[in-house]
């Protein structure tokens, strides 16, 4: 199934629209700062949170000019906190291709990040529409928040399911959660339909890096992220935390804590992705998808009407789930 072709076909010309606009915001006369935005925008990617964007307007009243710049401002907002991510996490690529810091350098990708912040905060100001704008600059902070939240995590010892669930919810949740509230607010839905359509992009967000999760498990080339790339950087996600939880067994306790101190070694990592495997880690992840996967649906049969938007968000959940990459 095409699951892409499904979820664009309600909003194609809205998407076009948006992809010339967003594209607009990375050009420059400058000629290092055109070469770094050359570079971003060849990256591209499949939009997936501007088309949410994009389908909770339409069902909830229709694309305006507000949902436009709305799509534009919090797609710039993500995409300068990856700059900046990958500055922190050190990493040198991104989905296949070189991070800025590392085609560039540290400074360049700092700087480049803040001008696509601040170029997200001017389109976002076009709207018009002080709700947005507060909620856009909530996302900017809660953001920041996630990742503080994810490094004192780091130092805290305890595996805990719950901690993992408050990172990714401050973290890409959240940017799914403002997508879908961002959408609906720009197509004027009342006060409790904006509060549903976050609830269900929140869990949509959670389903999104439970997948994430699982590719770090896995070789790929095509991510450029190899297995246990997560824990060579500090990280315990769901698979290994859930299989340590059901299976104490004291020397991979002993491993995640190496994890956790940044002195694990890449075999030990095997160890530990073996072990995660081995006790379950996968399976529970992907029943975990599941049950945040039929949340998404009691949304979409209560609060969806017109058959191809539900058609198309139904095949955006279930392309979150089974996505290769």
């Amino acid at each position: 199934m095409d699951y892409l072709k499904l979820i664009q076909q309600p909003i194609a010309s809205d998407l076009n629209e948006f992809i010339e606009l967003f594209n607009s915001t990375l050009i420059h006369t400058d000629k290092l700062l055109s070469q770094v935005l050359d570079h971003i925008r060849q990256r591209g990617g499949k939009r997936m949170r501007p088309m949410l964007i994009l389908l909770m307007a339409r069902n909830f009243g229709g694309v305006t000019k507000t949902t436009q710049h709305s799509a534009v401002g919090l797609e710039l907002l993500h995409t300068a906190s990856l700059v900046h991510d990958d500055v922190v996490d050190e990493s040198g690529e991104r989905r296949g291709q070189a991070s800025v810091n590392a085609s560039y350098n540290n400074k360049v990708a700092v700087l480049v990040g803040d001008y696509l912040l601040s170029t997200a905060l001017l389109h976002v100001s076009y709207t018009g529409n002080d709700t947005i704008i507060q909620n856009l600059a909530e996302l900017g902070r809660t953001l920041a928040r996630g990742e503080i939240l994810q490094l004192s995590n780091i130092q805290n010892t305890e595996i805990s399911e719950a901690v993992y669930y408050d990172v990714i919810k401050m973290k890409t949740a959240a940017l799914f959660e403002s997508c879908a509230g961002i959408g609906a607010m720009s197509a004027g839905a009342t006060a409790a339909e904006v509060e549903k359509a976050k609830l269900f992009g929140q869990n949509l967000g959670i389903i999104f890096q439970i997948r994430d999760d699982i590719f770090d498990y896995y070789e790929s080339s095509e991510i450029g992220k190899p297995t246990g790339n997560d824990m060579a950087e500090g990280k315990l996600t769901l698979p290994v935390i859930y299989a340590l939880n059901q299976n104490r067994q004291e020397p991979m306790l002993q491993l995640a804590d190496k994890v956790k101190a940044g002195k694990v070694t890449g075999d030990e990592i095997a160890v530990l992705v073996k072990f995660a495997k081995e006790n379950g880690g996968i399976e529970y992840a992907q029943q975990r998808m599941n049950d945040y996967r039929r949340l998404c649906m009691n949304f979409l049969e209560e609060s969806v009407k017109e058959k191809a938007i539900r058609d198309a968000l139904t095949a955006y959940v279930d392309y979150v789930i089974q996505r290769k990459l």
